[in-house]
């Protein structure tokens, strides 16, 4: 496939219950201390807000349509935003969530999760970004920012009452059509507030759908999940944690965010470092961005509720543009 540096298409060469009774009960096993199953095909939800989100299923369902289907994926990673759309779209067809994000009664612009579980105004969410992007410059590697992210989130959820965890549940949870893990591995990412230490969840983990994507997309807040508490999976390695992917032959990557990140190169979070890993590997890589009539909606305005469904469209005319060079790809 023959590509351009601007180009928007990037080519890189149940056993277990669905609903545990207890979690105290049951252990939280992280799914990357099993063994990885190989499989043919991988595809990784990044993460990306509000927007994002919005924009991920636009291109899921602009695929579909064109006769490319990319939820029969052996494996799908979700990050945040990316974790929402992957219970989604195991839970719906792509053209259904596409019409209810475009049928959507406007909402006002909102930030990201606050300490009580509630959506926070955008000047609260800028303030965000700017206490988080202290974080990061004082962090001398990923799991001192890992540690540091927690300690901070978990020093907000004190000041709180802890009735935003049943809020934010609610709310996460009227989001997915269905509140089942898929029978397809579908792995969601986030991390250990206390710890630091990233976390994957899977179907055999012993949590929830509905708690593993709280927890995933937790930006400001640490969810709670048993005795434990974790912060958005966006953390643990960058947006979209491609890594995960690792062993699979074809890996197709969405990511809202354009495999951006604001973390060290040295670190290696990039999303650029994470498919050169695959390739080494003998993954092919492909990964879709957002174009650069649409980048305007992501980023600072990620959490602009307004902007979903114009994120949607774009991500739905990218996805009906670019399945015929991805059809070969992925089959």
């Amino acid at each position: 496939m023959n590509t351009t540096p601007s180009s928007i298409l990037h080519s890189t060469s149940t056993t277990a219950s669905d609903r545990p009774k207890s979690y105290q009960d049951q252990p939280q096993v992280d799914a990357t201390k099993r063994v990885r199953a190989a499989g043919q095909r991988a595809l990784v939800l990044g993460g990306g807000g509000s927007t994002g989100n919005a924009w991920l299923i636009g291109v899921i369902a602009g695929l579909f349509e064109a006769g490319l289907d990319v939820t029969d994926a052996d494996l799908v990673i979700g990050t945040s935003a990316g974790s929402t759309a992957a219970a989604q779209i195991a839970g719906a067809p792509p053209g259904e969530l596409l019409a209810a994000i475009l049928a959507a009664v406007p909402q006002q612009r909102t930030g990201p999760v606050g300490s009580d579980g509630g959506r926070v105004p955008i000047r609260a969410a800028a303030d965000h970004m700017e206490r988080t992007g202290a974080i990061i410059a004082a962090a001398e590697d990923a799991a001192d920012m890992r540690r540091r992210m927690g300690a901070a989130a978990l020093e907000m959820d004190a000041a709180s009452d802890g009735s935003g965890q049943t809020r934010w549940r609610a709310t996460v949870a009227a989001r997915l059509p269905s509140q089942l893990w898929p029978q397809r591995r579908t792995l969601v990412t986030a991390v250990d507030a206390s710890t630091g230490e990233p976390v994957v969840f899977d179907r055999h983990s012993g949590v929830d759908l509905v708690d593993a994507v709280a927890a995933s997309c937790a930006s400001g807040f640490a969810y709670r999940i048993g005795d434990r508490r974790y912060i958005d999976g966006g953390y643990r390695s960058n947006a979209e944690n491609a890594d995960l992917a690792a062993g699979y032959a074809r890996v197709l990557v969405l990511s809202p965010f354009g495999g951006r990140t604001r973390t060290p190169v040295d670190w290696g979070m990039h999303l650029a470092t994470q498919i050169d890993e695959l390739r080494a590997r003998g993954s092919r890589v492909e990964t879709i961005f957002p174009d650069s009539n649409s980048e305007h909606m992501f980023g600072a305005n990620a959490m602009d509720l307004s902007l979903r469904p114009p994120a949607a469209r774009a991500g739905y005319n990218q996805g009906r543009a670019l399945a015929e060079e991805l059809t070969e790809f992925w089959r």
